[in-house]
């Protein structure tokens, strides 16, 4: 099917075809142009230098001497603190055996890092190295929609540039939010060897790295090699005390239902027996007993054992007390270790030919870990899985089932409600991700003349594949463990069968039983990119203002992607998330012209005025076509100040995880609304609560899939901004120069891929009772929710506005040096993200919901000082402070306001510093730097409604000092 193009790309195809004809033909004469300001690092006349300043849109370059000052030591870790970024992954998430599958099908991407720009995720911004797309990420739980930055080693690097504006048109799907574009190292001369080591002060997380780089030229080639090593290790959430509970300031209350001593939920055989008021009879609404009616909820005392088995008189009833808290057992910082080798070389054919290779291959082991996997049985279990839900009988002949009837989930009238048992006996989940990435890209470029113009041209081909195993232990069977607790005699019939003992407590699962219900899961995924493109550029004919220059191309893509699960996943046996086989693939054609057309030079009403057009049409084998358009002006009324605006058109096509992911679920941190309540509200009442309903866990399981009817997400982004850098502040007693730049930008997305928002559809239902939200789910006869459903589809609108400000001011040179101050700020106006009912989510800026946060203001100011071999750089980095949901910590003291249910995270300022001395007396050179981020050992701000640690990892710092050194030398 053919989309409906936007009137703005078809005026922009109609101005292509009207131009193209009058290139072939036009050949007049022209004088050599004068140098331009337009797309130029150095510009000739001009008081505007700065290169991310000069350009039609914004662009920010983030230089090595900016990479070095950093103190990171990764990509991610660098463009993730851009005053303009959101909330991408990081290796402080540990997202493994604690999410599940997120509905996108991309999987949790453990041990990967990618950027968001603008708030609006790292799926719609494009990565770029040299120019070029990058493979998609792969850490074995899905297929990734975003690229892995630790794919690409910081070694490699000679600055990253970042365009924050839509380029849908210049490079295709999924530059909405705008691109990172990475430029690697070319005109090495030498070797270059950089160490580093660092680690957080009082938590450990030693981080240290070895880069190699030699590099060199001669008359027709240029090359550089090079190989790095990195190596972080683990922090455990234990050594941070808001990250050592389940939510901070709430003790054990949200704390999992899923205990060592086990919980056990049931109707006792005999409904009027109590055990002597252990298992009291359940009330009418009068609050007078019901006969029949027991219910047992009970569990062995904290850390009691009983090898020789119990009876009901070893019981208590269960508490908030009981609760175990997991969260000590998690990762504040996983650890990595990343090995790469990388290379490209240039060669000259002819003076007007060359061509190029460019090879890498890096090896990622990454970690996660998590809590020992609970094992939850029973009909309000919740787990999606029959071995546990609907046909398990723990037999009376069970030796250590001590009730002496059977417990079962089978047939009409059910008595095993829910069995919740932590096996500690089996340690904690840990996944491992091993990942394998190689790119391999070779192209010719060259000149060739058209007249007495000169055009270039450039043709590339790229193949690129990312592989990776997760390997899980600490996990269980649950098929093997519907066995064990069955019927001893069937269990024998079964090799290594053994009975399970779920009821005795710590320490009585045994080696044996554990060997029959243990397994090692193995988890695999792929992404591979195949690309080929070319591309001309040059002057057409010279206009009144100057030359006609475009550029025009083709490029085709294909992207294969797969997710395998392990084979007992697959066949439903997994205890764990269950997920399906996902794979697919798609293809795109595309071609693209570009034109820049000069309209005014040193009239009266300024002394440039440029016009730009770009359009782009791609065709897809899943959904069919899309034309994008965009315009743009560039207009500079006076030497000192420009002034430009764009308009674009955008698209992202559907991720393979997104057409072709299979069900899966995720482990969803919700709040029932309608839990504890002594007697349910009449929305309540209605969606099926009985009195006394108390939710059984923190997290409820929601089922996910992809959707092959998705269509492509479409985007309109505007641009508006100035740069003025006044004569006054040139070359002066008091100034160097000075640099101000302010941008307006509004992103608006129509038919935004994403599953509804949970919790929204949780408050919707009983706030409203609005039938699509209540629809998406089920409650079990308990009330307890056992079915929650949430599919992809094209339901969301998403709107952002908002301005940047940057100014930049460098004073002259003295006997004690020379200072220099960057400022960048980013105010987000508007952020407003609609459901499928039209309705705003509480996603907005100056909220932290599901893990992320927007900011309405932040910041960077760096101070740089610079004498002879001598440097000191202060940076400090503001995040403005923000309001969230109490969620499980609404009614104790830590939640600000309890009535409103808002808790306030205040404003952080993060304090960084770096002395460094440069010597080129010593070999070539030698560079020493000794820094610390973080200098004043700031702590995040607690955050009640995230999931993990107590804090937002993807907004703020680790607590504590980041201290490290560095030594480099050029040989």
């Amino acid at each position: 099917m053919t989309m409906p193009r936007h009137r703005l790309a078809a005026a922009v195809q109609l101005s292509l075809l009207l131009a193209l004809p009058a290139a072939a033909t036009a050949q007049t004469p022209t004088q050599q142009p004068e140098a331009r300001t337009l797309d130029t690092v150095q510009v000739t006349g001009s008081r505007i230098r700065k290169a991310e300043l000069e350009t039609a849109v914004p662009v920010q370059v983030l230089t090595r001497e900016d990479i070095d000052r950093s103190g990171f030591t990764s990509i991610a870790d660098i463009v993730q603190n851009l005053t303009g970024s959101g909330a991408g992954l990081n290796t402080k998430f540990n997202s493994s055996g604690n999410f599940g599958f997120p509905p996108d099908g991309g999987g949790v991407g453990a041990g990967a890092a990618t950027v968001d720009l603008r708030h609006l995720g790292a799926k719609r911004v494009l990565v770029l190295v040299d120019g070029i797309r990058w493979v998609n990420e792969s850490s074995g739980s899905g297929v990734g929609s975003a690229v892995d930055l630790n794919t690409i080693p910081l070694a490699l690097v000679d600055r990253i540039e970042v365009l924050e504006d839509g380029a849908s048109s210049i490079y295709g799907s999924d530059a909405i939010a705008g691109v990172v574009n990475i430029i690697t190292r070319r005109d090495a001369e030498g070797g270059t060897l950089d160490l580093h080591y660092g680690e957080y002060d009082g938590l450990g997380g030693a981080t240290w790295g070895a880069d190699l780089g030699w590099g060199g030229t001669n008359e027709r080639a240029q090359w550089f090699l090079g190989a790095s090593y990195y190596k972080q290790r683990e922090i455990a959430s234990s050594k941070f005390a808001n990250a050592s509970v389940p939510v901070p300031g709430t003790g054990l209350s949200n704390g999992s239902s899923a205990t060592p001593g086990g919980r056990f939920l049931f109707a006792p055989a005999d409904g009027n027996n109590t055990y002597g008021g252990l298992c009291p009879l359940g009330t009418d609404d009068s609050g007078a007993p019901i006969p029949g009616s027991a219910t047992c909820d009970i569990t062995l005392p904290n850390d009691a054992s009983f090898p020789g088995g119990t009876t009901i008189d070893d019981y208590i009833r269960f508490g908030t007390a009981n609760r175990y808290n997991f969260a000590p057992n998690n990762l504040l910082l996983t650890p990595s270790e990343r090995k790469s080798v990388f290379g490209q070389v240039r060669f000259e054919f002819t003076p007007q030919v060359s061509g190029h290779v460019r090879v890498l291959y890096n090896e990622r082991t990454s970690a996660n870990q998590a809590a020992p996997e609970p094992i939850f049985l029973g009909t309000d279990a919740g787990v999606y899985n029959a071995y546990a839900e609907s046909t398990l009988t723990i037999s009376a002949l069970n030796p250590f089932n001590p009730f002496g009837f059977d417990l079962t989930t089978e047939g009409d009238n059910p008595n095993l409600f829910l069995l919740g048992r932590r096996p500690v006996e089996g340690g904690p989940r840990r996944y491992r991700q091993d990942v394998k990435t190689w790119y391999a890209a070779g192209g010719l470029e060259g000149t060739f003349a058209v007249g007495v113009r000169t055009w270039n041209w450039d043709v590339n081909l790229v193949r690129s594949q990312s592989r990776a195993e997760q390997t899980n232990t600490g996990s269980y069977n649950i098929r093997r463990i519907n066995e064990a607790l069955g019927d001893p005699a069937a269990c024998a019939g079964i090799a290594g069968c053994t009975p399970l003992n779920l009821f005795g407590g710590p320490g009585t699962i045994t080696p044996q039983m554990l060997a029959f219900i243990q397994p090692i899961v193995r988890d695999e995924s792929s992404n591979a990119l195949t690309l080929a493109s070319a591309n001309v550029t040059g002057d057409l004919f010279e206009m009144w203002a100057g030359p006609l220059a475009f550029a025009a191309g083709l490029e085709y893509r294909k992207y294969d992607g797969s997710y395998t699960p392990d084979p007992i996943t697959v066949a439903g046996e997994y205890n764990g998330v269950p997920s399906g086989i996902t794979r697919g693939d798609y293809d795109v054609n595309e071609a693209y012209a570009e034109f820049s057309v000069p309209l005014m030079r040193d009239t009266a009403f300024g002394e440039t005025l440029d016009l730009s057009i770009a359009g782009r049409y791609s065709d897809y084998s899943t959904f069919g076509g899309e034309t994008t358009g965009k315009v743009g002006l560039r207009w500079q009324p006076v030497d000192e100040l420009l002034w430009r605006m764009s308009y674009a058109e955008g698209f992202r096509a559907p991720s393979i995880g997104e057409l072709y992911g299979t069900l899966s679920r995720f482990d969803a941190t919700l709040v029932d609304p309608c839990s504890g309540a002594a007697l349910p509200s009449p929305a309540c009442a209605a969606d099926g609560v009985p009195p006394g309903y108390e939710q059984t866990n923190s997290q409820i399981s929601v089922v996910t899939s992809g959707n092959a009817a998705l269509e492509p997400e479409r985007s309109r982004s505007l641009m508006i901004g100035s740069v003025w850098s006044p004569s006054f502040a040139d070359e002066v007693w008091w100034s160097d120069r000075l640099d101000l730049g302010v941008t307006f930008y509004r992103h608006h997305i129509d038919d935004a891929i994403q599953a509804p928002d949970a919790q929204a559809i949780l408050d919707r239902c009983i706030a409203t009772r609005d039938p699509l939200a209540c629809a998406s789910y089920d409650r079990s006869e308990r009330g307890q929710i056992i079915r929650f459903d949430d599919i992809l589809a094209n339901l969301g609108t998403i709107k952002t506005d908002g301005w940047d400000f940057s100014a930049a001011w460098t004073l002259p040179e003295r006997d004690w040096g020379r200072l220099r101050f960057d400022a960048k700020t980013t105010w987000v106006t508007r952020y407003e993200l609609a459901n499928e009912t039209g309705e705003l989510e509480p996603r907005r800026p100056g909220v932290e919901v599901n893990n992320s946060a927007i900011p309405e203001w932040s910041g960077t100011l760096t101070t740089d000082w610079t004498r002879g071999p001598w440097s000191l750089a202060w940076t400090m980095r503001y995040i403005d402070r923000l309001v969230e949901s109490c969620g499980g910590a609404n009614g104790f003291a830590i939640c600000d306001d309890s009535a409103l249910d808002i808790n306030g995270l205040g404003s952080t300022t993060y304090h960084d510093l770096q002395l460094a001395w440069h010597n080129t007396a010593w070999l070539k050179g030698t560079r020493l730097a000794l820094g610390v981020n973080n200098l004043t050992g700031k702590e995040p701000p607690v955050c009640l409604s995230c999931s993990l640690n107590g804090y937002d990892a993807s907004t703020y710092d680790l607590p504590g000092r980041f201290v490290y050194a560095r030594v480099g030398i050029d040989f």
